[in-house]
């Protein structure tokens, strides 16, 4: 038996309804690249050091973030390149003279797996940050220091935590 035009517009009709409603992607697909976006782009201020618990770092008022550097961490026993032991503190002391063989042979490891390549041909552009405790004598740190200067770094960071400037504190600030 054949059906008339109007029977089989009518089952069409029934079919496309019973499926449902679709979902519209190319709205949501937008809202989440503009959510994307602003992540990557807020992502940015996070800031890369850690400060290690056995430490007490010096406070400073200093505004300039840190950047993403080689690190050397002095502890109470030893010192470190990237979390990597390389000699201990009392070898330190005891050398004789201010440049530390081991870890002069560390930071231009580092210097040559880790850095830019600018940096690598500029030795002006390579950055070190020292985290040492505020009570490490100042013998150690200045070896410590011409050591990375000897290594060619160019920049070097001292590690603190920033304290607030008396005219600001207990100030509001709106932003």
């Amino acid at each position: 038996m054949r059906k008339s035009d109007r029977a089989r517009r009518m089952e069409r009709r029934h079919a496309r309804m019973r499926r449902g409603a679709g979902l519209n992607l190319v709205s949501l697909m937008d809202i989440f690249t503009i959510l994307v976006f602003f992540l990557l782009v807020n992502s940015a201020e996070v800031q890369t050091l850690e400060t290690p618990k056995d430490i007490q770092l010096p406070e400073s008022i200093a505004e300039n973030k840190p950047r993403e550097t080689v690190v050397v961490y002095v502890s109470h026993d030893q010192v470190l390149v990237q979390g990597t032991p390389v000699v201990t503190l009392a070898e330190v002391e005891a050398s004789e003279g201010n440049i530390i063989e081991p870890l002069k042979t560390a930071l231009q490891r580092q210097s040559d797996r880790a850095l830019r390549e600018a940096a690598r041909l500029d030795a002006a552009n390579r950055e070190v940050t020292i985290l040492g405790d505020r009570e490490l004598p100042y013998r150690v740190l200045k070896k410590i220091m011409a050591t990375c200067t000897d290594a060619d770094y160019g920049k070097l960071s001292l590690a603190v935590i920033q304290k607030q400037d008396e005219l600001t504190e207990g100030a509001v600030t709106t932003g």
